[in-house]
């Protein structure tokens, strides 16, 4: 009868219509005493500023998403700026260097910047162009998924340090907070850095390619918006060398802006969500939806996860898979998971 009892709410998620027995226990303090899993993100965090470097190696020392997106664009530009030297006489327009010219024209492709200063001008070189700007696009979009955590890694962590130092909250709290701030403060730390990147960009070429500020201007906003009229463009080799590391940025860097700000208007419209449904009084509709192992009431499991549900946090789909690897892990069928269950299950 106890191990009835005790299933009767999983098999209630999976099948919310499916049970009638009605369970005795407590699930309210069950519910408050429960230990929620080690926060994985948390204790990176912590290790980050406490412990110091964890290995002697550099490589150790880099952000593991920073070495995965560097080692593919590193395939990239080697074998974009072999292939493009190979056919440097089949590119048309103004040359300096050819293997500086090769990087050059990898790098405007990639971006999709496509000046029009250099150019493919047989079968090949556009075959060639076709397929790096399609992979190109596929590795900037990587870059944005990857590579942006980096950028403000460090940042993050001095922020941690600095809400335990100043507030002396506990770890939970300054977790609390930082889910809060950090898509806020990733958003302010790339404007800024974008900034940085037009103000340098347009004295740069004040300077190096002899524009004036307004033409200066207008091609850094050409160049890191992807729009590339061509009237417009870095012709010196200089220019150019600094093109390769700046394109690069200024453009990964803008699309990484309005990311964040498509990201942060999703957030505010959760945290509205969010605040609706639990600010709403429950009606008998709700209360009838809420009570899953239909026994006519509805204990604090139930409406955990009726109102998860309807906050968008969680769908029956995911309670399902969770469910079923429940019924995996109890080997011995009692309805709750033991040591024994566990061992068991290996």
């Amino acid at each position: 009868m106890a191990s009835n009892e005790s299933r009767s709410l999983v098999s209630g998620l999976i099948d919310p219509l499916s049970q009638t027995n009605k369970r005795n226990a407590p699930k309210g303090r069950r519910i408050r005493r429960c230990r929620s899993a080690p926060l994985s993100e948390y204790i990176r965090l912590e290790a980050g500023f406490a412990s110091g470097p964890r290995t002697e190696s550099f490589c150790g020392n880099i952000h593991p998403n920073f070495l995965f997106v560097a080692a593919f664009l590193t395939v990239y530009l080697g074998i974009g700026t072999l292939c493009f030297y190979l056919v440097r006489h089949q590119l048309k327009g103004e040359k300096t260097n050819g293997l500086l010219d090769a990087v050059y024209f990898c790098i405007v492709t990639m971006t999709t910047v496509g000046y029009g200063d250099l150019v493919p001008n047989s079968v090949l070189s556009k075959l060639l162009a076709c397929a790096f700007v399609f992979s190109g696009m596929a590795l900037v979009g990587m870059i944005l998924s990857k590579a942006a955590d980096y950028l403000v890694e460090k940042q993050e962590l001095l922020l941690v340090k600095a809400l335990q130092m100043s507030k002396k909250v506990g770890h939970f709290e300054s977790l609390k907070d930082i889910e809060t701030n950090s898509l806020r403060y990733k958003c302010i730390v790339i404007f800024i850095l974008l900034l940085l990147l037009i103000i340098g960009g347009t004295i740069f070429l004040a300077i190096a390619e002899k524009l004036s500020l307004v033409d200066a201007f207008y091609c850094v906003c050409c160049t890191i918006t992807t729009l590339g009229y061509g009237d417009k463009s870095f012709s010196t080799q200089a220019g150019r060398v600094f093109a390769v590391f700046w394109i690069l940025t200024g453009t990964i860097c803008l699309a990484q802006f309005f990311l964040y700000i498509a990201e942060l208007n999703a957030q505010s419209r959760q945290r509205a969500l969010v605040k609706l449904i639990l600010t709403r009084r429950m009606t008998n509709v709700d209360l009838e939806a809420a009570d899953l192992d239909d026994d006519g009431s509805v204990g604090a499991a139930e409406l955990l996860i009726y109102k998860l549900k309807e906050m968008g946090k969680i769908s029956q789909e995911d309670i399902r898979l969770v469910m079923e690897e429940f019924e995996d892990l109890d080997v011995d069928q009692s309805g709750t998971l033991s040591t024994s269950d566990i061992m068991l299950s290996k």
